[in-house]
């Protein structure tokens, strides 16, 4: 590929379009929360954060697990079903189901920032994804996939936000600030590390029905670890710490 780090962006963009991807923070929040927390931490997470309203690492760890295993049982199904056809449907089944796998990791990439005291990653009043957001999910699949450059670009965002107490991703940093270098450099790694990925999920598809199981199970096997690494990593953040807040305003950026 002649431009890998523009092949994942678009792959990520369209992916964050198709329908059911996109998490509605409020709404996640008092699900995710409610077997565990009072009304009143309930509205406080929802209106400013879980770390604001207090909420233990312990709860939101096991909300985060909860989180995990549903979307990794939903994509191991789709991904098993996707491989049932065979190799005669191979170019009808690889795009579509590339693209439920991407987007199950953008979904517990959202469920698992918006836990972990992240703001809002999308604007619900428009399909288009803002460079910011292209941003922030770029170093978050760089996390899941154990890229170190990512790690560090994500605790630089998330310190900026801890530090300065806003509800907003600071756009100059991720689009061309202090940022923006590890971002492009981990879009770059993503680029190809999905044409890898792509190639040994058609090959599991090769023989019907038993591919449609090695499919299922490859997909588990490859999206647990890495949701979990997500995981931790957002949960290790000053961030997410109980008592954290944060307030309303633009981030003031170096």
């Amino acid at each position: 590929m002649d431009n890998p780090d523009s092949t994942f962006t678009a792959l990520l963009v369209g992916a964050a379009k198709l329908p059911g991807v996109r998490i509605e923070r409020n709404a996640y929040l008092r699900t995710a929360l409610k077997k565990y927390c009072s009304e009143g931490e309930i509205s406080r997470a929802i209106a400013e954060s879980p770390a604001a309203a207090g909420i233990p690492l312990a709860i939101l760890d096991k909300a985060a697990n909860e989180s995990i295993n549903y979307e990794a049982a939903k994509a191991s199904a789709l991904s098993a079903a996707a491989g049932i056809p065979g190799l005669l449907f191979l170019p009808a089944t690889i795009p579509a189901d590339v693209a439920q796998y991407f987007g199950h990791m953008l979904r517990i990439a959202q469920k698992l920032a918006y836990l972990y005291s992240w703001p809002d990653l999308f604007d619900n009043d428009s399909d288009d994804v803002d460079d910011a957001t292209k941003g922030v999910l770029t170093l978050f699949v760089g996390v899941m996939v154990g890229t170190q450059s990512a790690n560090a670009a994500v605790g630089k965002v998330a310190g900026m936000l801890s530090e300065q107490a806003v509800k907003k991703l600071p756009q100059q940093a991720l689009t061309k600030g202090v940022v923006y270098p590890a971002v492009k450099k981990v879009a770059g790694y993503l680029g190809v590390h999905m044409t890898k990925q792509t190639f040994a999920r058609t090959v599991s598809k090769a023989i019907p029905i038993i591919g449609a199981v090695v499919s299922g199970g490859f997909t588990l096997a490859t999206y647990l670890p890495m949701a979990r690494r997500l995981k931790n990593h957002l949960a290790g953040l000053e961030l997410s710490q109980p008592g954290h807040r944060v307030v309303d305003g633009d981030i003031v950026e170096p």
